[in-house]
């Protein structure tokens, strides 16, 4: 048996033991388990003390990680090394957010002066739309952006912008992704095409939702600006070519680069959109933040990592404990994106049956996720957190301070974080029902018929992430937290996190079905597609 082998069966062994115990009893037998299972890191405070992993057991998955090569798989990352071998390239987001004057290389080329140079682009470009130095065709200044994108292209920014628009940008923003027709004609009512940019993201500026998008906007512009449209076209690809073919002037094309994933793309010229609508300024502190979690990553060793012990827990849950499913609850209406986020970031990067070698997984890979702000997700799901069948983990965020708003509207909102965790971790047991039903005065056959629906089990794991304040350092240093987290779970199942073939079958087959029903002659499919086109048509 390998050492990575016995190392699993060591993390299996230790799960079996987990399932005979409750968390709640381990604080008692562990004195130091909080301290342990709690850290900071780049302005984050993550609680890991609710999982149901023991202090040894937490060591057993340390020695997985160990086994694994997480420590040298984070270099070579960094060290801009092909980690994406399916693609054959580097994955060097961490470059992105990188202070002026780094020094990265992809695949051995140095990146940073690029990177240096497109940033001081970005800034150039927005701080003249935002002074009103740069204006469209007739003059005016610019007052909104309609960013057109999808997946990593859309969902990042989207996130940065929801979750930082109390900073009070005096440039309105609006997104559109789906192909869909109603959510472009909704980004692009009430706009004036006078005063609004389109800023198309496209890596190969080929993707069919985007290209749509782009077009239906483009010739919203013309119909009222004519030629001097294209004055309000901005791009962003590794294509740009295809982007000034398309009408966009050269000096609005900005550069993005094949050696980062398009859900990795935000800290890019992806987040041009939000550069410009928040200010530079909010964009290098976004920045910052993901860099100090960088740094974190690459310097702290295993056992007092946020990255590989949010892994860990994680692991410990999906595999050890083959929990499939996990909520993540940002107690903070600001964040209700950041659990679609995670979806794309996590089930794109590590929804895989094959390892890095293309030979079938030995162990399950990515967990389903799920969840939506709190308090909202309480009147919703956590019914089934708390009493349903399955154990489901959760991920809870939650923000100290709030930036408006009413401060007892947010201890409320806090409070109510708190008692989640400690709820889904202590439950309510049926001696604890059945006095308070008997305190109440009801009878004994009623107190015997609801007893069974009031009790709680409990025993359901949480990590808990407390945040001082939602601003950009500490946005940033959130989402770069799940980033590395996702690819330390990448390492430890031999998968490549940075590919996504499953995105492109159901595309080019989409093609097929679309000259389909544009008229062209009927294809070669199965019975109940060929019928669905036939209704169609």
């Amino acid at each position: 048996m390998s050492q990575l082998d016995a190392a699993w069966a060591a993390l299996h062994a230790a799960a079996e033991r987990a399932r005979v115990r409750r968390i709640a009893d381990l604080f008692a037998l562990e004195p130091d388990r909080l301290a342990r299972l709690t850290l900071d890191a780049a302005g984050l405070e993550l609680d890991l003390s609710k999982q149901p992993w023991s202090l040894p057991d937490l060591e057993e998955a340390l020695d997985l990680a160990a086994a694994a090569g997480v420590e040298a798989a984070r270099d070579r990352l960094f060290a801009g090394e092909v980690v994406n071998r399916s693609e054959g390239r580097p994955a060097l987001h961490p470059a992105l957010r990188a202070p002026p004057g780094a020094d990265f290389k992809a695949a051995g080329a140095p990146v940073s002066a690029e990177v240096d140079a497109t940033r001081a682009a970005m800034r150039a470009f927005a701080d003249q739309v935002r002074s009103g130095a740069l204006t469209g065709a007739t003059g005016k200044p610019f007052r909104a952006i309609v960013h057109i994108g999808i997946g990593g292209s859309d969902l990042g920014p989207r996130l940065i912008w929801e979750a930082l628009r109390p900073l009070q940008p005096q440039i309105e923003l609006r997104f559109a992704a789906n192909v869909d027709p109603a959510e472009l004609a909704q980004a692009l009512t009430g706009l004036d095409p006078a005063e609004t940019l389109v800023v198309t993201v496209s890596k190969t500026f080929t993707t069919q939702e985007t290209l749509t998008n782009a077009e239906t906007a483009r010739a919203w512009l013309r119909a009222k600006l004519g030629q001097g449209a294209d004055r309000h076209l901005v791009a962003v690809s590794a294509a740009p070519d295809r982007a000034q073919a398309f009408g966009v002037p050269a000096g609005q094309v900005f550069a993005f680069w094949d050696w980062v994933g398009g859900r990795y793309s935000l800290w890019s010229a992806v987040g041009l959109s939000c550069a410009v609508a928040l200010g530079f300024e909010a964009f290098e502190r976004l920045l910052a933040g993901a860099h100090a979690m960088d740094r974190h990553f690459v310097e702290a060793p295993l056992a007092a990592n946020a990255p590989v012990l949010l892994a860990l827990a994680h692991v410990f849950n999906r595999n050890g404990l083959q929990r499939p499913i996990r909520a993540v609850v940002p107690y903070a209406q600001r964040l209700r994106l950041f659990a679609p986020f995670l979806q794309q970031l996590e089930m794109e990067s590590n929804g895989k049956r094959v390892d890095a070698e293309g030979r079938p997984v030995a162990h399950a890979t990515a967990a389903s996720v799920f969840g939506d702000a709190g308090t909202n997700g309480q009147h919703a799901f956590f019914q089934l957190l708390h009493q349903g069948s399955d154990i489901v983990p959760v991920d809870i965020v939650a923000v100290r301070q709030a930036s408006e708003g009413d401060p007892a509207a947010q201890t409320k909102l806090l409070a109510n974080a708190v008692a989640q965790a400690e709820a889904l971790l202590v439950g309510r047991s049926e001696a604890e029902v059945r006095a308070e039903l008997q305190a109440r005065g009801l009878p004994p056959a009623e107190i015997d018929a609801l007893t069974p629906q009031r009790t709680f089990p409990g025993n359901r794991p949480t990590s808990f992430l407390l945040i001082d304040r939602l601003d950009p350092e500490r946005l940033g240093a959130l989402i770069a937290l799940y980033e590395h987290k996702t690819f330390v779970e990448g390492v430890l199942w031999g998968i490549n996190s940075f590919d996504q073939w499953g995105v492109e079958l159901g595309k080019t087959l989409a093609t097929r079905v679309l000259a389909e029903l544009e008229g062209g002659p009927a294809g070669d499919h199965d019975p109940s597609t060929a019928a669905l086109i036939a209704r169609l048509r």
